[in-house]
């Protein structure tokens, strides 16, 4: 059909290119939070998606702008959004991404996940196997979690302390966390790194040994862009650390699965940083 016939084509045309031209707008302003969780445990993206979505909507609420969740399983992904800055908010299992970011100023740090403010790598062994201690491993195979994991880069950190040279400790790695006693039971490796606290539990449950543990790490952190309003930032903060205090909150804090969010340290942040070479 030929619009030109009628003679109000001209009206319609100007209300199409209209709305052409504002949704992309009104799409761009919106609060974009992004999601990145571990890659060594295993979860589906409708379950961190459902984890996820009535904080969302509280946020949305609070800052009284429409909020979008986005889901970033893949660290390199997050890390080239978060250098381009394109999330306002991102939730980070990594310690080592996020604190990355927090080091180059383009975000800041808002909440840090109670229960996961002191996360630890053991090294794990046989309760047959000769090595003892850290100072140890040299001539040895130790197996990690995936090498873009936290785990994998505080145990980097925890060989770096104690000046190993690269060539000195075979790393091998594997993709999940629970994967890891099989490489020792079947003699893969004479050492295994894991910080779940339900692997180590199980292993020594078992009989199995710890040989050694890293220091703490505060992991899974809400950091937020640097260049949003101090306002929105300090909303963002009040927000996670008063779910526990009103029933929508305590709604959608029990659907993330964590306990509370609390404040963070700047101090700690500083030390980490150094601590993991970033």
């Amino acid at each position: 059909m030929d619009l030109r016939k009628f003679p109000c084509w001209h009206a319609a045309a100007v209300v199409v290119l209209a709305l052409a031209v504002v949704a992309p707008v009104r799409a761009a302003t919106d609060f974009v939070f992004s999601v990145t969780e571990g890659v060594t445990y295993q979860a589906t993206p409708k379950e961190i998606r459902d984890k996820f979505e009535p904080l969302a909507d509280l946020l949305s609420k609070a800052l009284k702008r429409n909020v979008r969740l986005v889901l970033v399983p893949a660290y390199n992904d997050a890390r080239a959004g978060l250098a381009n800055q394109e999330y306002d908010l991102a939730f980070i299992h990594p310690a080592h991404v996020a604190m990355a970011e927090i080091k180059a100023g383009r975000y800041q740090s808002v909440a840090w996940t109670a229960g996961f403010t002191e996360y630890t790598v053991s090294l794990l062994a046989t309760k047959d196997q000769p090595v003892k201690s850290l100072d140890e491993l040299k001539g040895h195979t130790l197996v990690t979690p995936d090498p873009d994991s936290i785990t994998a880069v505080m145990v980097r950190a925890m060989l770096r302390g104690e000046k190993y040279k690269p060539e000195a400790v075979r790393v091998i790695t594997t993709r999940y966390q629970d994967a890891v006693p099989f490489y020792l039971e079947n003699t893969f490796a004479q050492v295994g790194a894991t910080a779940a606290s339900g692997v180590v539990k199980q292993w020594t449950d078992k009989g199995g040994k710890v040989i050694a543990r890293s220091r703490g790490v505060p992991i899974k952190q809400f950091i937020a862009a640097a260049r949003l309003p101090a306002k929105d930032r300090d909303t963002i903060r009040e927000v996670l650390l008063t779910l526990g205090q009103t029933d929508p909150g305590r709604h959608a804090l029990g659907m993330t699965g964590y306990k509370a969010f609390v404040a963070p340290e700047a101090d700690v942040e500083k030390g980490t940083i150094d601590w993991l070479g970033l």
